[in-house]
């Protein structure tokens, strides 16, 4: 791989890494598309580039949100049970499908997160009125930069939330997305959490949830260090300014900015796998 070539590469992690920490997505929404449409890379090699890269963002941000207490670590701890095993089913399953197939499921599945995201008002309103488990054991709070506010919050159906996580766990072992592009809309929407407390807290949780997946893309021999390198390099400088945003944009804004990304990228992924 030429040098101009890495230098895109890692160029296309900054930009996804800088969204990853900012939605608590990973990037690899944003880099997995990047690499097939743009770099022609197969696409279970752009899945196996983009998990290293959840790691990466992973790694970078959770430290930041976990000192700055947006993190509900006890929450992340609970949802990664089923996410882990949700993640080691997804990376055996993709092995066994092909490339535009899987590109497919994935622009399917954002639609249907978008959909999920601009909906949030009503869909919470199907949210039990009375806490269930985990209301007591789970609170939360932080102080929110952009508006000086302290928010206090409580999860509610951590049940259903959980349930969520194992399909989340499977479409991150299948796509290489990290998980959290149902783990963060599952846990605003279903649980009550902030959004911006879901996103610092799915980010907290994706890099064990893509790290057993990862394992069985390098066993089938999908990952190309390469390719997987220089996207990690630029996701990781890309997730301190992803976090940096963050502080400063308010929770409407930000959830915008995660629908119209997520329909652009389904879009494009879909027209390359015709």
């Amino acid at each position: 791989m030429s040098l101009d070539s890495a230098t895109l590469i890692a160029a296309a992690g900054l930009v996804a890494g800088a969204f990853g920490g900012l939605l608590g997505l990973g990037g690899g929404v944003f880099l997995v598309p990047f690499l097939v449409l743009v770099l022609n890379v197969p696409m279970h090699q752009a899945i196996a580039t983009s998990i290293v890269a959840v790691i990466a963002t992973s790694s970078t941000g959770a430290a930041m949100n976990v000192e700055r207490k947006i993190v509900n670590i006890r929450l992340g701890m609970l949802l990664e049970i089923t996410t882990v095993a949700g993640a080691i089913a997804g990376g055996l399953t993709a092995s066994m499908l092909p490339g535009p197939l899987l590109a497919k499921i994935f622009a399917a599945i954002l639609v249907v997160i978008a959909v999920m995201m601009a909906a949030g008002d009503r869909l919470r309103t199907l949210a039990p009125a009375e806490p269930s488990l985990g209301n007591e054991l789970l609170p939360g709070s932080y102080s929110d930069p952009a508006t000086g506010a302290e928010v206090r919050y409580s999860v509610r159906n951590l049940r259903g939330t959980m349930a969520i996580s194992l399909l989340a766990g499977n479409v991150s072992g299948l796509l290489g997305l990290g998980g959290g592009i149902f783990k963060v809309p599952a846990m605003h929407l279903i649980s009550g959490v902030p959004m911006k407390a879901a996103a610092a807290t799915s980010n907290f949780m994706i890099g064990v949830t893509a790290a057993a997946g990862a394992f069985i893309y390098f066993a089938e021999g999908h990952l190309n260090p390469h390719v997987a390198s220089p996207a990690a390099l630029g996701v990781m400088a890309g997730s301190f300014l992803g976090i940096k945003l963050g502080r400063r944009i308010n929770a409407g804004m930000l959830t915008w900015i995660f629908i119209l990304v997520l329909l652009f990228a389904s879009l494009q992924l879909f027209l390359s796998s015709e």
